[in-house]
């Protein structure tokens, strides 16, 4: 009988660490899934505020790759002006590359450092261009016409 006693108290034992191990994975997994689900709201209201001809916030575009990415990138400090990125490869750009740092305002033909630019959405696919200010934009509109 104590041995039976024994059995059934270490069964119990067994029993109550599995439920509890997996009580515990159900309420992580709940918590990683509440945190993921807004941050997935956010972003597809992020992209869904810009469309063509709108004016970008710095902190959405990758500067290397030229491109709205929808969410906020990876910032990168260069000489007091902090610059975007999406991947490492393109926080390295930034770092060590000083053309990765300007752009070509489309209407001026002028240089433009990105951190300063006037960003603008030019295609559905993502491509922005950088303006020297919001002058320059619209009146490389009146040109396009």
């Amino acid at each position: 009988m104590k041995k039976l006693i024994k059995k059934s108290g270490v069964l119990l034992v067994v029993a109550f660490s599995i439920v509890a191990c997996n009580s515990e994975a159900k309420q992580s997994i709940t918590k990683e899934t509440a945190v993921v689900t807004p941050q997935k709201v956010i972003n597809q209201e992020t992209q869904q505020e810009y469309k063509i001809g709108s004016k970008i916030p710095n902190d959405l575009v990758c500067m290397v790759n030229d491109a709205y990415m929808g969410k906020p990138q990876i910032p990168v400090p260069v000489n007091g002006k902090t610059y975007y990125g999406c991947c490492q490869m393109c926080v390295g750009a930034l770092n060590n590359n000083e053309t990765a740092r300007t752009g070509i305002d489309p209407f001026s033909n002028k240089e433009v450092d990105k951190t300063e630019a006037y960003i603008v959405l030019m295609k559905e696919e993502g491509d922005v261009a950088y303006f020297e200010s919001k002058e320059n934009y619209l009146s490389f509109l009146k040109k396009q016409k």
